[in-house]
């Protein structure tokens, strides 16, 4: 196993997809720029809404910069789909501007790995809506979604 891999490893099953999935949720849930984007291969390409962005350094400032603005920032992913070494999510997450507007965020990311488990791809399309705080679902402290918290399809999300 190389000192870089992330497992689980591709090919995945539906318990090692869903695993993988949760991993990433905990970790963007950390708000750690640096360490999410270990997650990640080196030269790791990205489309996150109209950005593209390439490599490890530029995945650190792009959520150094996300995070700055989206204020408690909650988030919860839920497997689509997975074939071999891709899968596909749906997720929602939750934040506040510095002026305390609230807003949901909704997407689906494409993701690829390579044999380490390292996710080399990422294809994100995401829209947000406007809410009030009292629309807010996701009220967990910050960090870690609790293992009890309701899921997207538990939440009709």
């Amino acid at each position: 196993m190389n000192q870089n891999s992330r497992p689980p490893f591709p090919p995945f099953t539906q318990e090692t997809a869903t695993q993988k999935v949760r991993m990433a949720e905990d970790a963007w849930n950390t708000r750690d720029p640096e360490r999410v984007s270990l997650a990640y291969t080196i030269d790791s390409t990205w489309r996150n809404r109209a950005e593209f962005i390439s490599g490890r350094q530029e995945i650190v400032r792009f959520l150094q910069r996300k995070w700055a603005k989206e204020m408690d920032y909650r988030l919860i992913k839920e497997l689509w789909a997975f074939h071999d070494a891709r899968i596909a999510v749906r997720f929602a997450y939750e934040w506040h501007d510095d002026s305390g507007n609230w807003f949901r965020a909704y997407g689906n990311e494409n993701w690829e790995f390579d044999e380490y488990g390292l996710m080399q791809r990422r294809i994100a399309s995401i829209n947000d809506l406007p809410i009030s705080e009292s629309d807010r679902k996701f009220h967990w402290p910050l960090g870690r979604r609790p293992d009890g918290h309701p899921g997207l399809s538990e939440l009709g999300l």
